[in-house]
């Protein structure tokens, strides 16, 4: 069996804070009180340990990272903002399809030392067996996609309609699948070729589960001002039945935008790491590591971002959010 795969590659989109020395201190406490448990693997923003069994512990951290690169600085609140999406999404989705959530709940984790340094930001999860692809959901013209339609008229080699312009609502959300690169970038695929990696029957119950999944969040989002432009997925069988797993619709899996300044041939503010990016882009650095210190408006901003998005969309409070 295939283990869950947490550790996502970054997408260049959404993130949160100021980082206080206090909260810097608790991220390396929660790597340290981990240690009891086997740790599986480490990414760019999460681990994920061995909890027994079938189970698996998502800790979410702090770190953030750009241009493939991760900065120094952690961004206040961002692996609770990625926890309390995710568990808020599964909860909306769960009449929909399985998912692999056990428990946010830390009194549910296996005891080991500094187990209140994960709560908030960490998930108990069935394993899974992951599909081999990336499942993307497009609603509206942007990123890769737009380039391609201004080169071609298409989408993932879908044709489109002539005339639209970035941002634009699609004629109807598509599937558009990638693979899953494990070095370099992933790479746009069709229908076919995402059959060929995971089989005609997994290929389409994950475009239906999936279109399913955004419309449904899409249309929860638009009642509380936010668009989803596209989104990212992550599927995998558990118990023979396909289930989402991973983190979900959250601002490091989505580009979110504000319906108010979502027109048609504008490029919409996105509720991700974009006043990080832009920093960055202004400084004299060949976008190789080490990056440079980020001031701390930067990061107050970042954080803010993803604050406001699990708020605006969840109608709920961060500060209210504790795993359970």
């Amino acid at each position: 069996m295939r283990w869950l795969a947490w550790g996502l590659p970054d997408r260049g989109r959404a993130g949160p804070g100021h980082e206080t020395d206090d909260h810097t201190e608790g991220s390396k406490r929660v790597t340290e009180a981990s240690e009891a448990l086997p740790l599986i693997q480490s990414g760019k923003v999460r681990e994920l340990y061995d909890a027994g069994g079938d189970r698996l512990l998502m800790v979410a951290s702090d770190r953030i990272s750009a241009f493939d690169v991760i900065m120094a600085e952690p961004i206040a609140n961002k692996g609770r903002v990625l926890t309390a999406m995710t568990v808020y999404w599964l909860e909306e989705l769960a009449d929909l399809a399985p998912n692999h959530l056990i428990s946010a709940d830390a009194a549910d984790f296996p005891p080991h030392p500094g187990l209140d340094d994960l709560a908030g930001r960490s998930m108990l999860v069935r394993k899974a067996d992951m599909l081999a692809i990336e499942c993307i959901v497009r609603g509206y013209l942007a990123g890769s996609a737009y380039k391609e339609y201004e080169r071609e008229g298409t989408v993932h080699g879908m044709p489109m309609p002539s005339g639209l312009r970035h941002a634009d609502r699609l004629p109807e959300p598509i599937f558009t699948p990638s693979t899953k690169a494990t070095e370099g970038h992933d790479l746009n695929i069709g229908m076919a070729e995402a059959a060929d990696l995971v089989g005609a029957e997994a290929a389409q119950a994950a475009s239906e589960v999936c279109l399913a999944a955004y419309l449904r969040a899409a249309a929860r989002a638009e009642e509380h001002g936010i668009v989803i432009c596209d989104t990212k997925f992550e599927l995998g069988y558990i118990d023979g039945r396909l289930a989402i797993c991973d983190e979900v619709l959250t601002p490091d899996s989505s580009r979110f935008w504000p319906a108010a300044d979502c027109a048609p041939g504008t490029n919409p503010p996105s509720f991700d790491k974009q006043p990080l990016r832009d920093w960055l882009e202004g400084q004299p650095w060949d976008k190789q590591p080490p990056p440079p210190a980020l001031p701390d408006e930067i990061v107050s901003a970042t954080s803010q971002r993803y604050t406001d998005a699990y708020e605006l969309i969840s109608g709920r409070r961060l500060a209210d959010w504790h795993g359970a």
